[in-house]
């Protein structure tokens, strides 16, 4: 039946998809968009993060040579090694969008405590010991560009990187530390000057790191046993000055074929509000890719015994396990019978506001085990099942209800609906409206 028309609707899709790959639009499936209110949120929790991510940078070391004429020296070679920062903040930070090309983040006034451990040598001494660092008037800017590779994973770039820090204060413990503390301070300018060289090619060393962390991201996530979701950017962040959007495939395929569904996303916009951090938005081309993915999968199937349906239902307070017994009367059996339910076609949805529909097609074969263990059709029909799926945000959680709308029953060609197909499908309906709805309901169903 089904599984014999599967492939020749394969050879169709794949025609089409040559057909319409080298001329149409690629829209997405899923939109998000981030607003201001979401990147003050980020300076928030982002210094908070960046300043225990600092602790476990490593600094290269910083190495030079000096003459003191004070002290009548040519030249001190100063090393300072294992530089570890011990505190850090950046209290004055803002992030602003850059239409077109990313995020500014701008700081100032930032401090630091930094210890290391020093060693310096004269043509007369050699010495060495620990310090202690305090750095203030930290200033940083630059642009951070967000781009996309070649296999879908966003991409950050820094660009026009600009920092500075105003003020060193050094203390030297150790050896002479008594005698090098009392000059210091001609030693604080070589180090600021080496240190400011330092610093943006350590924030490009961490965005670098960070970009190899993004590119180890699967785009595509295995959601069951049947489908994967491809979550690839399909272009560029695309930057206004109000927000920044993500253009995401948003498309479900069977685990076996990454072969496009044979219909095409439409396009759609996010509204502009900008009250809160995140929009996201969901076109029907991802629930319908999600729809026909599992039916090309053959995931929509299902065959269920007499006992395993009793069983489902037994701690139902509806009594729904009471109608297995008037099935059986219709029909007059005395050995278990199944139900064999599987998809004729992919189910259809339909967005509205707050909710959407789905309409499901099936057929239902009703059969019994004889004595022999042979396995007989009673009877088989087609069904449409209609239902409403209303969504609601509570808090943070947004919750999913299930209701039936339609249930309909249909007999094959040349035949005619009687008095038990009707009953039948009185009960099947009765079996969806009091048993597998409010079940499905009374599990947890909201997403964070």
């Amino acid at each position: 039946m089904r599984t014999e028309q599967v492939p020749v609707l394969w050879a169709h899709f794949l025609l089409w998809n040559l057909c319409i790959s080298s001329s149409q639009a690629v829209y997405p499936g899923i939109k998000a968009r981030i607003t201001q209110r979401a990147l003050d949120y980020g300076v928030q929790v982002g210094m908070k993060m960046m300043e225990e991510m600092a602790k476990e940078i490593v600094i290269p070391d910083l190495k030079g040579s000096e003459s003191l004429e004070f002290l009548k020296i040519d030249y001190v070679k100063y090393n300072f090694s294992n530089i570890k920062i011990n505190a850090f903040s950046l209290p004055n930070t803002s992030l602003a969008f850059v239409p077109g090309v990313g995020i500014r983040a701008l700081s100032n006034h930032g401090t630091a405590n930094i210890s290391a451990n020093w060693e310096v040598r004269a043509p007369l001494f050699q010495d060495s010991g620990a310090a202690d660092l305090f750095l203030s008037g930290i200033y940083f800017a630059g642009i951070i560009v967000l781009t996309r590779n070649d296999l879908g994973h966003p991409a950050v770039e820094l660009q026009d990187c600009h920092a500075q820090v105003s003020h060193a204060r050094v203390s030297f413990s150790g050896g002479l530390s008594v005698l090098y503390n009392s000059f210091a301070e001609p030693m604080e300018k070589p180090i600021l000057r080496n240190l400011n060289e330092m610093l943006c090619p350590i924030v490009i060393n961490e965005v670098d790191a960070l970009n190899v962390n993004i590119s180890a991201l699967e785009v595509l996530t295995k959601i069951d046993n049947y489908t994967v979701l491809d979550c690839s950017l399909l272009s560029p962040p695309e930057v206004t000055e109000n927000h920044l959007d993500l253009n995401l495939k948003g498309a479900f395929y069977p685990l076996e074929s990454l072969v496009d569904p044979p219909f095409l996303p439409a396009p759609f916009e996010l509204p502009q509000n900008r009250d809160s951090m995140l929009y996201i938005g969901v076109s029907e081309y991802f629930f319908k890719s999600a729809s026909f993915a599992h039916y090309v999968s053959g995931a929509l199937g299902i065959m269920l015994s007499t006992k395993e349906i009793s069983n489902y239902f037994n701690q139902n307070t509806q009594g729904i396990g009471s109608v297995l017994s008037k099935i059986a009367e219709i029909y007059v059996l005395s050995q278990p019978f199944m139900l064999q339910i599987m998809a004729t076609g992919p189910p259809v949805i339909n967005l509205h506001p707050n909710n959407f529909s789905l309409e499901f097609p099936a057929s239902v074969i009703m059969l019994t085990e004889l004595q022999n263990s042979t396995i007989e059709p009673i009877v088989s029909m087609d069904f449409i099942a209609s239902t409403s799926v209303g969504l609601a945000i509570l808090g943070q959680k947004l919750i999913c209800s299930l209701s039936l709308n339609r249930f309909r029953l249909s007999l094959p060609e040349n035949s005619h609906r009687d008095v038990k197909v009707v009953r039948f499908e009185n009960i099947l309906s009765s079996i969806l409206h009091f048993g597998v709805l409010p079940l499905a309901n009374r599990f947890p169903s909201d997403f964070y």
